[in-house]
């Protein structure tokens, strides 16, 4: 019968707060998420894994106003203050949504000081979509 590993990282023995700290991350890719009614920031490495997010409305904003580029550069610099402590120097970005906030998030973005390898949009376009409804008959 084999034996059962141990939790080594588990949130019970407290070692996440420790390496959370510890970790230098010199390159990481930025996704800028703009929907009509929110914006969320999300921070990763190379490999994928989450570092730091942030979005408009765990910024404090209700309602509407999550959708403005002023909640978006807000939500940016909120997620990029933790990773600029961990030394991220270098970073690419990916935007994708139709959102106000776009602009506003990739101006929050380049005034952080962060050199930028590149910005791509990876908004999802439909080639032929979804099949449209039958027709009505009245």
């Amino acid at each position: 019968m084999a034996k059962p590993l141990s939790k080594i990282g588990s949130r019970r023995n407290g070692r996440i707060g420790l390496r959370k700290s510890a970790r230098r991350i010199p390159k990481g890719v930025i996704h800028v998420q703009a929907s009509f009614n929110n914006t969320i920031v999300t921070v990763t490495d190379v490999r994928g894994q989450v570092i730091s997010w942030s979005s408009a409305g765990t910024c404090g904003f209700k309602g509407t106003r999550k959708g403005t580029p002023f909640a978006a550069q807000t939500a940016a610099e909120n997620a990029l203050r933790t990773v600029l402590d961990q030394g991220m120097q270098r970073a690419e970005v990916l935007i994708k949504g139709p959102g106000l906030g776009r602009d506003a998030a990739l101006r929050a973005i380049r005034q952080s000081g962060m050199l930028l390898s590149f910005v791509r949009d990876v908004t999802p376009m439909s080639h032929n979509g979804c099949r449209p409804p039958k027709k009505r008959r009245v």
